[in-house]
């Protein structure tokens, strides 16, 4: 192979970069004694040279190889101390992934030479293991830095507020009949024309991505016969993972933002760096253990063999290290000004805001996301919680984030199947959970409203099982959430008995309507809007199947239809999508208040009813708003969980005004009428009123 001149190169930039003549290699370890660069040959098949990085500046180890060209492959192999009861995991036989690779080359092979230590030897992972494991792994790639230029910037729709639509890179095309099968499973699949459209007529403004940073399937899945489909399983914080490669390779997920911003339509990526693929002390060497152990992750005190599992996957990154952080912070900012993306949504985010004393909203990631000047203005969305000390954080991120509120698909499920004290939950939950965010100037889209997320029930199944069903994931049925609030309506899984089939397909619109009246940010699991079912199963993360495909050749066309017209309702009523929290507060301009509670008979509703059922509710615009706001839209809406049909008084519209039926649950493709004094609302079901003027319906 042809060898290449040396020198120091700069440690300023980390990663592998070409310069037009050469190639910088810097990487990040704290506790090694030597950094070895290892250069393959074009198959990644046979190592052709080492080369010690000659300089170190502070932590960073660098170098730099004049004329080594584009399209290299490499990895690296670090020198120093196996101490695993020191915290220390070096072993030079492991060829490691740069942390800040773009690209990877070949295959992980489940491989017993993966670990560093004997898999065999009675002490397990206090043994060294001497094989080499570079057979067995993916190389790290010298990316050409023409891939990465030439973005116009991040796409904005403008509003916060707008509808989420969290879809599998995979799952979402697999079985999707007007996706071109080449294209199926790929990014380029996820922004063709079928797909585009689809979002287009439902009124997504964002599709929310699972993870599709480079990920490896774990080996317990491997053995029996499975895979990592969710990808929760990050190695690559800087790579597209490449199983999701059409065509296009690596032009194909550029190719793909800039379809969905011509189309209006944001992308944000789950992101996952609250742990990562090297699992616990028993887990492979594959970058960050080999590299540096004790830097990267948060270890055990006391007790530095073993590693802090606050993320219930074996380790925990540790995010509070300088190095550590910048790498997120520049795996963010990549994501963003190289390949275009608009936001993220943080996997666990509770793991990344805590430090020694616990969980810091203003802590140093929090505060380094604020003060960084390409970060400060994307899209963040917190999961707020993990499984540590005081893991549970809903409520409590800093006001650029929106979070997931579990609480709100909590409390819907269990309304409508009929708990009792629900409906005062509820009245919480419709107008953005105020009691949880409204507090240092928090906005109400601040709450991610769902039904359902890749992680339970899809909104099907919460109609048609009592219990889960993951016999197929291997685990004798043990995992997945125990407390799913779902209802059969009467039979559990799939009946062609009509009466159960119209019970459960009213159900769902119930759902569907509450979703889209809320206030808050709506966000819809891909699927749920043609009744996707996974047949019971809860935790389909292995699940590279019918299981976890969206089956769009069962679409029901009917509920799509009706979730369209949701949409299309909240879309022109801005009363449903306010940014400020309603609080009842009478409005300047005409002495009404910003949210009337009453009962069918048009009473104040009484709250300290133990048998609070049923509810209607007025929205208009906030009584907070400037005037620049518009302030003449308002809904009346109704709630009618009791199983028989109710009459219900009508407030009384403003002068010129009447009141439209437009969205009603119970004849869902019924044209809009005018309505006056009392109606009638069937059981079961979720009307909504909107205002018009003269003949307008």
């Amino acid at each position: 192979m042809q060898t290449y001149p040396l020198s120091g190169g700069s440690p300023d930039r980390l990663g592998a970069h070409h310069d037009g003549n050469g190639v910088n290699f810097a990487v990040f370890s704290e506790h090694a004694d030597k950094i070895e660069l290892c250069l393959f040959s074009a198959d990644g098949s046979r190592e052709e040279q080492r080369i010690a990085l000659p300089e170190r500046t502070g932590p960073i180890w660098h170098g730099y190889l004049d004329g080594l060209p584009v399209g290299t492959l490499y990895g690296y192999r670090a020198h120093g101390t196996y101490a695993p009861e020191q915290g220390h995991r070096f072993n030079p036989n492991k060829l490691l992934l740069d942390p800040y690779t773009r690209e990877m080359r070949g295959q992980w092979v489940n491989h017993p030479a993966l670990c560093g230590y004997d898999v065999d030897a009675p002490e397990e992972d206090l043994s060294f293991d001497p094989r080499d494991s570079a057979p067995f792994v993916p190389k790290s790639v010298v990316s050409d830095p023409a891939l990465f230029q030439g973005l116009a910037g991040r796409h904005r729709t403008g509003g916060a507020r707008d509808l989420i639509y969290e879809a599998h890179p995979k799952g979402l095309t697999q079985e999707h009949p007007g996706v071109p099968e080449a294209l199926r499973g790929t990014y380029e699949g996820l922004a063709s024309d079928a797909v585009i459209d689809h979002l287009k007529a439902l009124g997504v403004q964002a599709i929310e991505l699972l993870p599709v940073h480079g990920f490896i399937d774990d080996k317990f899945l491997l053995e029996r016969g499975l895979r990592n489909y969710w990808g929760y399983n990050s190695i690559a914080f800087f790579a597209p993972e490449p199983r999701y490669f059409g065509p296009e390779g690596l032009h194909g997920f550029r190719a793909m933002v800039d379809r969905f911003h011509a189309a209006g339509i944001e992308v944000i990526l789950d992101v996952v760096y609250n742990h990562t693929a090297e699992g616990d002390q028993r887990g492979p060497t594959l970058s960050f253990r080999g590299l540096d152990n004790a830097s990267y992750y948060r270890l055990s005190a006391g007790r530095p063999r073993f590693y802090v599992n606050d993320t219930g996957c074996g380790n925990t990154v540790n995010v509070a290290h300088p190095y550590v952080l910048r790498m997120v912070l520049d795996s963010l900012r990549f994501w963003v000004e190289c390949m275009g993306v608009d936001g993220f949504r943080f996997d666990l985010a509770t793991t990344l805001g805590r430090e020694d004393h616990g969980f810091a909203p203003n802590g140093g990631f929090f505060d380094a996301l604020r003060q960084d000047p390409v970060l400060a203005g994307v899209r963040l969305i917190a999961e707020p919680w993990d499984i540590g000390p005081g893991g549970y954080r809903l409520g409590e991120f800093p006001h650029v984030f929106s979070e997931w509120n579990d609480s709100y698909r909590d409390t819907l499920r269990r309304y409508w199947r009929g708990d009792a004290h629900s409906a005062q939950e509820l009245g919480a939950r419709l107008l953005g959970s105020a009691d949880m965010f409204d507090r240092g100037g928090r906005r109400a889209w601040s709450s991610i409203n769902f039904i359902a997320s890749h992680d339970g029930f899809t909104l099907a199944d919460v109609t048609r099982y009592n219990q889960r069903h993951n016999h197929a994931n291997t685990e004798k049925n043990r995992d997945g959430h125990h407390s799913n609030f779902s209802d059969n309506c009467g039979v559990e899984g799939d009946t062609d008995d009509p009466a159960f089939r119209a019970t459960r397909a009213r159900r769902q619109r119930n759902m569907l309507a509450t979703l889209f009246l809320s206030q808050g940010t709506p966000m819809l699991l891909a699927g749920d809007e043609i009744g996707n079912s996974q047949g019971g199963n809860n935790n389909a993360y292995c699940q590279d199947n019918e299981i976890g495909w969206i089956n769009w050749d069962k679409a029901d066309e009917a509920l799509l239809s009706f979730v369209q017209r949701l949409s299309e309702f909240r879309q022109v009523h801005p009363s449903l999508r306010q940014s400020r929290f309603l609080h009842g507060g009478k409005r300047a301009a005409d002495g009404l208040r910003d949210v009337e509670w009453r009962d069918f008979q048009g009473e104040p509703l009484e709250w300290r009813d133990p048998g609070l059922a049923d509810l209607c509710v007025t929205l208009r615009g906030s009584s907070s708003a400037p005037e620049y706001e518009p302030q003449d839209d308002a809904v009346f809406l109704v709630f009618n969980r009791s199983p028989g049909e109710e009459k219900v008084v009508l407030p009384e519209p403003p002068v010129g005004q009447h009141w439209i039926r437009k969205i009603d649950t119970d004849r869902p493709d019924q044209d809009s009428q005018a309505e006056t004094g009392t109606v009638t609302v069937a059981g079961q079901s979720v009307v909504a009123f909107a205002l018009g003027r003269g003949t307008e319906t």
